[in-house]
């Protein structure tokens, strides 16, 4: 259930309702991308009832925790930063300031929603991921007693046709990159992780419905897009004719918008990268020459424990085709060592799978038991002290072959689209085709434009260039 549950805090009152003067909004996001582009949703949603967002707390009439529940200790962190928030809460009422309203948004909120109403009184609100589009409607309500239910089921659909631009306005979204949701929810239940229980079933957006944000988008000056979704490959929304499209379909149509330069995807599975979307990786120049196709292991044996449908070999088959028709892609991924049962034996395997694939970029973590999930109850957990040894292993391998290849694009010149001021003085940074961290000098004035850069040389988290061509790629 998604729910929205509301403390006696939420009054009604004049703090609470439209103001003709701009009021302070501080989102903090936790985790996954989908989690940013939620909350910028939310900053759109109650934009319309004179909420500005500013980039910190203190001073702010409004408080939103966006939760991720992916991460080790997601939920503590989320108290300890709401402990904070309510002494801020206090000393600014005591001051006669007027109330802040704090609020836990996202997956924490879903999976913990009546526990974080219990343990911390300063919450006002808890809503669900599905149901942030009634924050306007919560905020200018009467008062409801502590912990009534006015959500309801998973509803993606109900969300997005609440927060259309003929609606709410156009998004607020400044800079020369977006995040476009496409796709939410997980069929996959892979025994590790909480994302069916609290984002729901796979569910896919019309494409109609994404063409029309991203039209939006590019008139707003965005030359790239990156689509979003807990499963993007295994995206089926309807397309024109009615019938289910493809990730693939979308992104040839996607292709077709002025002035939208790139296109990227994340997060895909290794059992959804369907032909059509390999190949479209050939075919289109738009979609940029990068993948982020989550593994978890190397064990034949543990991915079959973790549920994930797949082994080493159809993952390694994927990489190959891939990279048959795009043979500059960057593969990027995701480990999860110390999963319950892993012997040595199993993360060797991870190990050889590492430097079979050869990664441009990676994430890992160590396992953590999510309350609910299969894997929790598992047998052979692994102690912590194995796991953070294999996790220092791992990560060494994997930073070497990050490092190796930035290093490799030295000498190279690569289109860089510039999207934010460096620390120095003049200096820009940008992101190339494969989402290298771009640096170069005297190049403030080419925000939001791609430009020819040659790269001088490449270090673990970045590189650095010299602009060769001052317009426009």
């Amino acid at each position: 259930m998604t729910e929205i549950l509301a403390s006696p805090a939420v009054d009604g009152g004049d703090a609470l309702r439209p103001v003709t003067g701009p009021r302070r909004l501080f989102i903090k996001t936790y985790g996954c991308q989908m989690n940013v582009y939620d909350s910028e949703r939310m900053a759109d949603v109650l934009r319309p009832l004179g909420y500005e967002t500013t980039d910190t707390a203190e001073g702010a009439d409004f408080v939103i925790l966006n939760t991720c529940h992916i991460r080790e200790r997601a939920a503590e962190k989320v108290y300890s930063e709401l402990g904070k928030l309510r002494e801020m809460k206090q000393d600014r009422a005591a001051a006669g300031q007027g109330a802040m309203t704090i609020a836990v948004a996202g997956c924490v909120a879903q999976a913990e929603g009546e526990e974080i109403m219990r343990r911390q009184p300063a919450v006002d609100l808890v809503v669900g991921p599905q149901a942030y589009h009634q924050l306007p409607e919560l905020l200018t309500r009467t008062a409801r007693a502590r912990g009534e239910r006015i959500g309801a089921d998973f509803a993606p659909n109900a969300k997005f046709d609440a927060m259309t631009s003929e609606r709410i306005g156009p998004r607020g979204v400044t800079g020369p990159t977006a995040f476009l949701t496409v796709q939410e929810g997980c069929d996959k239940f892979c025994t590790f992780c909480v994302v069916p229980y609290t984002r729901g079933a796979e569910w896919s957006r019309p494409v109609a419905d994404i063409l029309t944000e991203a039209r939006a988008l590019a008139e707003r000056g965005v030359r790239e897009i990156t689509l979003l979704g807990q499963n993007v490959n295994a995206y089926n929304g309807a397309g024109a004719d009615g019938a289910p499209s493809t990730l693939a379909r979308l992104a040839h149509a996607l292709a077709e918008i002025p002035g939208l330069d790139r296109l990227r995807y994340t997060t895909s599975h290794p059992n959804d990268m369907s032909a059509d979307l390999i190949a479209a990786h050939g075919e289109l120049d738009v979609l940029m020459p990068y993948l982020h196709l989550p593994v978890q292991s190397g064990s034949d044996r543990i991915l079959r424990l973790m549920n994930r449908k797949h082994g080493p070999k159809t993952y390694l088959d994927v990489i190959d085709r891939i990279r048959a028709v795009r043979p500059d892609i960057a593969i990027s991924g995701d480990f999860i060592v110390g999963f319950p049962g892993e012997t040595d034996r199993d993360f060797e395997d991870t190990l050889t799978l590492v430097r079979q694939v050869n990664y441009a970029s990676a994430f890992s973590f160590m396992y953590s038991p999510r309350p609910g999930t299969p894997a929790a109850a598992m047998a052979a957990q692994v102690p912590d002290a194995v796991a953070r040894e294999r996790l220092h292993a791992l990560q060494a391998l994997l930073f070497e072959q990050q490092t190796a290849f930035n290093a490799a694009q030295a000498g190279k010149t690569l289109p860089v689209l510039f999207e934010r001021k460096g620390r120095n003085p003049g200096q820009a940074i940008g992101r190339s085709p494969y989402l290298q961290s771009v640096h170069v000098d005297n190049g403030e004035h080419l925000l939001g434009q791609i430009v020819a850069v040659q790269i001088e040389s490449g270090q673990q988290n970045s590189l650095a260039g010299r602009i060769i061509q001052q317009e426009a790629a």
